[in-house]
């Protein structure tokens, strides 16, 4: 996936090879062809979810709330006033939760096809790690594992390099500490 060309120092002569990165295959592939136009549950989800989460938005709902306390005098605090708001705001949620999961599915799709670039980009990195999403809770737990015993290792390399006290010493003197006082 990458390109080496050479090229000339000002004497003349060639120096070292610079690496030049190509677009990933997956990159080409999808920008490729033409993209079919967002159907209209995913428009209207976007929309939705962009004007729910305006300042404006707020203050309407906001502006609902104070009508509706300052109507219950006239109302008499009546059981009928009680069951408009309890309504409302029922039914607002219950198709708010459905548009909300649709902008959080495909925020995390995005999110998942970046990561997963990045990492494909990155050489020393583990290229199946590209795909964690699709493993079992049992396979994610045990990467969890293995990959947090990986980082404690490191930690620790470079602790003793700069010559700092581990941090699992340094929190035990801090829980000891703790105790005596």
């Amino acid at each position: 996936m990458t390109k080496t060309s050479k090229t000339k120092n000002g004497n003349g002569k060639s120096s070292k090879p610079q690496q030049q990165r190509l677009p990933s295959a997956s990159v080409r592939k999808v920008f490729a062809a033409p993209q079919a136009p967002p159907g209209w549950f995913e428009r209207f989800a976007r929309e939705t979810a962009l004007l729910a989460g305006r300042p404006l938005t707020f203050f309407v709902a906001f502006g609902v709330i104070v009508v509706w306390a300052v109507s219950g005098p006239l109302f008499g605090f009546s059981d009928t006033w009680q069951l408009v708001i309890n309504t409302g705001t029922t039914i607002v949620t219950f198709l708010m939760v459905f548009l909300i999961q649709q902008s959080q599915n495909r925020d995390t799709m995005a999110v998942q096809i970046k990561l997963s670039e990045l990492i494909i980009a990155v050489e020393a990195a583990h290229d199946a790690l590209a795909t964690a999403e699709d493993l079992s809770e049992q396979e994610l737990t045990a990467l969890h594992a293995e990959f947090s015993k990986q980082a404690e290792n490191t930690l620790k390399r470079l602790e003793a390099k700069r010559g700092k006290t581990p941090v699992q010493e340094a929190l035990e003197d801090v829980r000891e500490s703790e105790a005596k006082a």
